[in-house]
């Protein structure tokens, strides 16, 4: 077994947990900040299908001219400009997930690159103190799978919204809802409160 060939697989796993902990705090924040976004959307896709439904010239209001087709162009225009913010957000998530990503593929590269000199019993061994490199290598390949999923399934989600598609856009807001997933997160804040005393070692 080569000790500074483990020592510096330590540091890199250090290093892994001290991002994977501020990149889940990022991403919480931006989630966060997506939610009243995608319920601005599901309230104008509302007031769309309310406006399509009402022929303003059998109204009281038919004096004023044109009054559908800018009331029409200020619903567009407003919808526009949320999803222009959320995939804003979008790009703050898709930095979290290549953080994530690069952070992880640097372990397992420095890992590939020292596995003739780390045996069985070394990358298994588990103290009082640290998980095993084993488990902690598979635990910071779960939380990128995780982060990869997810993107994923909210970049595609944002994909299919057209301005002029109501039904997409009032199941927006539930359809991402939906998408959250709470054990995978509390699975990541497990595995940094495993990792704690071995982080803060050196």
């Amino acid at each position: 077994m080569s000790k500074p060939a483990l020592l510096s697989l330590h540091q890199a796993l250090r290093k892994s947990f001290h991002s994977l902990e501020s990149n889940q705090r990022e991403w919480r924040s931006v989630l966060a900040e997506c939610s009243p976004l995608m319920e601005s959307l599901g309230n104008l896709a509302e007031q769309w299908r309310a406006l399509s439904n009402v022929q303003i010239s059998n109204t009281p209001l038919r004096d004023f001219p044109d009054l559908q087709e800018r009331l029409t162009f200020k619903l567009l225009q407003a919808t526009d400009t949320v999803l222009l913010k959320v995939n804003e957000k979008m790009s703050s998530l898709q930095s979290v997930r290549d953080s994530v990503s690069n952070q992880v593929s640097a372990v397992l590269q420095l890992y590939e690159q020292n596995s003739d000199s780390l045996d069985l019993l070394t990358v298994t061994e588990r103290s009082a103190t640290a998980p095993s490199v084993s488990d902690m290598l598979g635990w910071l390949q779960d939380a990128e799978r995780h982060y990869r999923q997810q993107f994923l399934r909210r970049k595609t989600l944002l994909l299919t919204l057209r301005a002029e598609d109501l039904s997409l856009l009032e199941d927006a807001p539930k359809r991402w809802k939906s998408m959250e997933s709470s054990s995978a997160e509390d699975r990541i804040t497990n595995t940094l409160c495993k990792v704690s005393f071995f982080v803060e070692s050196q």
